[in-house]
């Protein structure tokens, strides 16, 4: 069975993938009774907040033509790569939830596992952009998706800049 997609499949995603990702930054903030670490995680769910808002002015201004299917896989091994890159646990919203913070770790240990966390789930969106940008043939699809990509690693780079901050 063949499987076409196109880059407004991608912004689609990514934008599930922002919700995502400010919906686990105001669970986890819950998590903290220190105001500044609260603020701190609110202010990194407000970027995600921004970035959903930047891919969806991005998706409305497509072209026709970059809405059309660009890839053909008549040996549907392209649908058995996105079905992997999409089991990734960035677009799980219940990987949110079934992320746990031991109420026993010091507050200090538990702002380093949110980091840790946080970093893996920008990670793992990082991958599945590279993958997406693979398939995808047109040029303006590829500078879309090098910008997405380029969202991703400055909140990488923000959460590890404040991950070596924490105090030792």
């Amino acid at each position: 069975m063949g499987y076409e997609f196109n880059v407004d499949e991608i912004f689609e995603i990514a934008e599930q993938i922002e919700r995502n990702g400010a919906m686990f930054y105001r669970q986890m903030a819950e998590n903290f009774p220190d105001v500044a670490v609260r603020e701190l995680l609110l202010d990194i769910a407000a970027m995600e907040d921004d970035h959903e808002k930047v891919f969806i002015s991005m998706r409305a201004d497509l072209s026709d033509k970059e809405r059309e299917p660009t890839v053909f896989d008549p040996e549907g091994e392209s649908a058995l790569y996105l079905r992997a890159l999409a089991d990734l646990r960035v677009f799980d919203a219940k990987a949110t939830d079934d992320f746990v913070l031991p109420e026993e770790l010091a507050e200090k240990e538990k702002m380093k596992k949110v980091f840790h966390e946080a970093i893996n789930r920008e990670k793992d969106s990082i991958v599945f952009y590279l993958g997406m940008k693979e398939l995808v043939q047109e040029s303006p699809g590829k500078e879309k998706i090098d910008y997405i990509i380029g969202e991703e690693m400055k909140h990488i780079r923000l959460l590890s800049n404040r991950l070596m901050s924490l105090p030792t």
